[in-house]
């Protein structure tokens, strides 16, 4: 058995070395809600030392709201700061000897091309003109997904150790009580369910399939090494390899 670890890292929050230590694939601010050429180029240079593979994670073009505002972009003008981006992004990992190995969205992005065509068609697009077959992750049974599976995309579904589920299967919004798991057993708990089992305990008690193939470790809120290294260590003891999918 085995499963990857990421995390969204090159923000300028947390401690993104140390995080490093744990994960298996690091999703690199790249200019849109947070990131420059400097942190691009340290976080890139220390995944690499690490053998951690690097993902774009491109977002809205929104540094003020930290690209957690749903916006309403252009088509066209969304696969340019995409495309944008990604070569940002490309252009440090190049100078330190390593590269892009997938993409995964950044939160209002994430979120929107999980159901919205237009956004989901846009940044799919970007990433087949940019680098056609380039792996991209996201939500479960997204729009996202399978429109990246139709151009050609290879697709991995990605999990939250951390957040709660409703019985659909999509994550519990932040808003509504328990939404966000706090205690390390549960969260360790689910997080081995989801790569020994592929499929999670909903807030409700059912467990449902999910196919997960990544789980994300939040790097930006307190405790989040501890936790993500008791994460490791559950998964290590289930008798789950940690690899990175790309």
């Amino acid at each position: 058995m085995h499963i990857d670890l990421n995390a969204d890292l090159g923000e300028g929050c947390g401690d993104d070395a140390a995080m490093l230590d744990v994960v298996s694939s690091a999703n690199v601010a790249c200019g849109g809600h947070a990131g420059d050429r400097v942190s691009m180029l340290a976080t890139s240079d220390l995944a690499r030392r690490r053998r951690v593979r690097i993902g774009a994670h491109p977002s809205y073009e929104d540094r003020a709201n930290f690209g957690r505002l749903a916006l309403a972009v252009e088509s066209a003008e969304l696969e340019r700061q995409m495309i944008r981006q990604l070569r940002s992004l490309a252009n440090e990992a190049v100078r330190v000897g390593s590269r892009i190995s997938y993409v995964k969205p950044h939160g209002a992005l994430y979120h929107a091309v999980a159901s919205d065509a237009a956004h989901a068609s846009a940044v799919v697009a970007a990433i087949s003109k940019w680098s056609p077959g380039l792996p991209v992750l996201g939500a479960p049974q997204s729009l996202f997904l399978r429109l990246a599976a139709e151009a050609g995309l290879p697709t991995v579904a990605e999990g939250f150790a951390d957040r709660a589920y409703d019985p659909s299967g999509a994550l519990v919004p932040r808003a509504r009580a328990g939404a966000v798991l706090h205690d390390v057993d549960q969260v360790v708990e689910q997080a081995v369910l989801m790569a020994t089992e592929r499929r999670v305990r909903t807030i409700d008690g059912t467990v449902v399939d999910m196919g997960i193939d990544s789980i994300c470790l939040h790097g930006d809120t307190v405790g989040a090494v501890r936790l993500a290294t008791a994460v490791r260590r559950g998964l290590e003891a289930a008798g789950v390899r940690v690899v990175a999918f790309a």
